[in-house]
């Protein structure tokens, strides 16, 4: 089957490249991503840029909303190197946690999110060869520098260690979003709050919708 021919818009563009620099994106993401005014419009029009050759959607967990991927095509028409690597499957409930945090803090505290620097995009900027840990994202706010850390799972004592203290040293902030304020990631971050003052917890639950899009 041939693919559809439609005339690119600005915001097509956008949609593409929101989907590079945050690993795995929803249609209702890139609706709060993009301003589309309704899902509806904003299903319509990824179905377009799908049947266009620009991206794909994969339906990777059961219970769990499609995810959109930039095609070779919609890469090429963006300048991008390549597509984004493979999602690994422990990352996608992590990485939904991510954008849904960050559309949190855009209506509830005003941060853009053209203002929010991702993971992604951290690790693009210390080039290549060079691998160290990175918050999910950060941005400016106030004159302070975020850094948010999404924490579902409890690291090694060292490396958590690790993570606190090079976020203490390089941002004004670290909030740490965890499952539960009775986890022991919770607990651990609460017993280096002396090491490390400028440590903030909040709790998945206030952030993460409780319908997600089907």
């Amino acid at each position: 089957m041939s693919e559809l021919s439609i005339r690119v818009l600005d915001r097509d563009r956008k949609i593409i490249r929101e989907i590079d620099r945050w690993r795995v994106v929803q249609g209702r993401h890139i609706r709060e991503l993009t301003g589309f005014s309704g899902q509806r419009a904003c299903d319509r029009r990824l179905r377009k840029l799908i049947q266009a050759g620009y991206l794909t959607k994969t339906k990777i967990l059961y219970g769990v909303a499609g995810i959109y991927r930039i095609a070779s095509k919609g890469a090429q028409l963006e300048g991008l190197a390549k597509a984004i690597s493979k999602i690994r499957l422990e990352q996608i409930t992590h990485d939904i946690a991510v954008l849904d945090t960050a559309i949190y803090f855009n209506k509830k505290y005003g941060v853009k999110f053209n203002s929010m620097i991702t993971e992604i995009q951290l690790h693009r900027q210390d080039g290549f060869g060079i691998r160290k840990h990175r918050p999910d994202f950060v941005f400016e706010k106030d004159n302070k520098t975020v850094c948010v850390e999404i924490e579902l799972a409890l690291k090694s004592k060292n490396r958590f260690e690790n993570i606190m203290k090079t976020n203490f040293v390089e941002y004004d902030r670290q909030i740490w979003i965890v499952p539960s304020l009775q986890s022991k990631i919770t607990k651990t971050l609460e017993n280096r709050k002396i090491a490390y003052p400028n440590i903030e917890i909040m709790e998945l639950g206030l952030i993460q919708p409780e319908k997600q899009e089907k």
